[in-house]
């Protein structure tokens, strides 16, 4: 249970980063609300999985799905740069995480 925490919360933490670039410096209300309750809820589940999880595991498998995720959704849907060297970047960045989880 703690590993499915913890992907979500690494998921949430896409969300959470996302809506806080939209929320231009808190000026739009949406977004900034979005951002408020995604990272809480990312916190918690990382507190949560945590528990059972190392720290140094937990907190590099959690920022690197909310950052793969984050760069992923910049590509697709903001129209950042899906250049091949950052594609391979990502795919070290998802290897790692793997091999922390296969490693645990």
């Amino acid at each position: 249970m703690a590993w499915i925490a913890l992907v979500l919360s690494g998921l949430l933490e896409t969300a959470w980063a996302v809506s806080l670039d939209r929320s231009a410096g808190f000026t739009r209300p949406l977004p900034s609300a979005v951002f408020a309750v995604t990272l809480v809820a990312s916190m918690a589940g990382l507190a949560y999985a945590l528990r059972e999880i190392p720290v140094g595991t937990g907190y590099a498998v959690w920022v690197g799905i909310g950052a793969v995720g984050t760069a992923l959704v910049g590509m697709v849907a903001l129209g950042e740069s899906a250049s091949l060297p950052r594609l391979l970047s990502l795919l070290l960045v998802v290897a790692g995480v793997v091999g922390l989880k296969l490693f645990h």
